[in-house]
């Protein structure tokens, strides 16, 4: 059996395009992402901070970063799952989100949770 991990955040993300708050004609498309933080470690965690990389199709690279997240700075039992809607925009129909949270375990160790790469795309423009 695979020895549990103490500090061990799972993200994943689901994206939806907002037709009703972009401007196609002016290059500006703005998307919802949902994302789920699940605690699978053995040790309680709260979510510090944030840092994206937010990367157009045209390569142009807006990095955020800001405190929790929405707001909230959530404090994630081991188990336990968080979940979230936030929106970013770009210029292009086509491009990627990816970054870490940081994170601080119930017994103050510091740890990077990683936000696995996920695709923005406008329907019909990517098969």
């Amino acid at each position: 059996m695979a020895q549990q991990k103490q500090y061990d955040v799972a993200v994943s993300a689901q994206t939806q395009y907002l037709a009703d708050q972009s401007d196609e004609a002016n290059s500006r498309y703005v998307f919802a992402y949902t994302i789920t933080i699940r605690n699978e470690g053995s040790v309680a965690a709260q979510l510090i901070s944030r840092h994206w990389i937010i990367t157009d199709a045209q390569g142009l690279v807006q990095e955020v970063r800001g405190l929790g997240v929405v707001g909230a700075q959530p404090l994630l039992q081991p188990g336990e799952t968080y979940e979230y809607t936030s929106g970013a925009s770009i210029a292009t129909p086509v491009g990627t989100m990816r970054g870490t949270y940081q994170m601080v375990a119930e017994d103050g160790t510091r740890f990077e949770a990683s936000i696995p790469q996920f695709t923005l795309s406008v329907p019909r423009v990517l098969h």
